[in-house]
């Protein structure tokens, strides 16, 4: 079955050892300029599999998110990023990689195939029917991922996927599938490159529409966000000042008194009125 992967067809590019170093950049970029095409054709099924997440997670529900290496890594990626891009709690949105934390950084032999880890894995946070979980696979055929959603669903778990096949393994057993048909990679079978560009690109979209729909984002600011460095600290005061109408010193007075951009503003309209 593996050799009818579109992910692992042959790349359309050959001798690459021979190219200069000009031609190697541009017909990588040649390929990855498709990419965007892909997600625009899969909107309608990403808008299915948000709407689905959305409902769960406005009522307490969580996202998880789990797959295999370079999958399960951007699925950590965007996981990590909402808790100080939106201030949302750490366990709200949660990943899993095949092999554990040690994959962030090394391949981890023979994780991936079996195909009973995923749901153990899923087990010691005690998902339930509340939740959602999104399988991440650019092949659409590894165990760990296939193995986990076949238990959720079991259970009443919502199921989503993102792969890079059409009518993959993975996709075929979830609720609601996205798939992301980017081709040949230019290096022959390196999901890394187009097929992990297009997972990424797919995470931000569900992630950041999320968070939109449940109230992280006002106007088009993150109200929410985590003051963990002096940048973001700064960015905060420049929007209460620009939200409220005031100077830097007061915008910057109600920062430390508050510790949030939406206490903040909030607090001070109220003592307004």
């Amino acid at each position: 079955m593996e050799h009818k992967l579109t992910t692992e067809q042959t790349s359309a590019y050959n001798d690459l050892e021979k190219m200069n170093t000009f031609d190697l950049l541009s017909n990588m970029n040649t390929e990855d300029k498709t990419v965007p095409e892909i997600l625009e054709k899969a909107i309608p099924s990403i808008e299915r599999l948000v709407d689905a997440i959305y409902s769960k997670m406005k009522d307490g529900g969580r996202l998880f998110y789990m797959g295999a290496g370079t999958s399960g890594r951007l699925g950590i990626l965007d996981a990590s990023e909402c808790p100080p891009t939106f201030g949302v709690p750490d366990n709200m949105v949660i990943a899993l990689i095949a092999g554990g934390d040690v994959a962030l950084r090394k391949a981890v032999e023979n994780a991936e195939d079996n195909t009973e880890l995923g749901w153990k894995d899923l087990q010691k946070y005690n998902i339930n029917k509340n939740d959602v979980l999104i399988g991440i696979a650019a092949s659409g055929t590894t165990p760990y991922v296939i193995g986990a959603v076949k238990e959720a669903k079991k259970s009443g778990i919502v199921t989503g996927c993102i792969t890079c096949n059409k009518n993959s393994p993975l996709a075929l057993e979830v609720d609601f599938p996205v798939e992301l048909v980017v081709g040949p990679e230019f290096v022959t079978g390196s999901t890394r490159m187009k097929a992990g560009t297009a997972q990424k690109l797919a995470l931000n979209m569900i992630s950041t529409t999320v968070m939109i729909k449940l109230g992280r984002v006002r106007g088009n600011k993150m109200i929410d966000m985590q003051l963990s460095n002096k940048k973001l600290v700064i960015r905060a005061v420049q929007m209460i000042m620009n939200e409220l109408h005031v100077d830097e010193d007061l915008a910057d007075k109600l920062l430390a008194e508050h510790k949030s951009v939406r206490k903040a503003i909030d607090s001070y309209n109220l003592n307004k009125k």
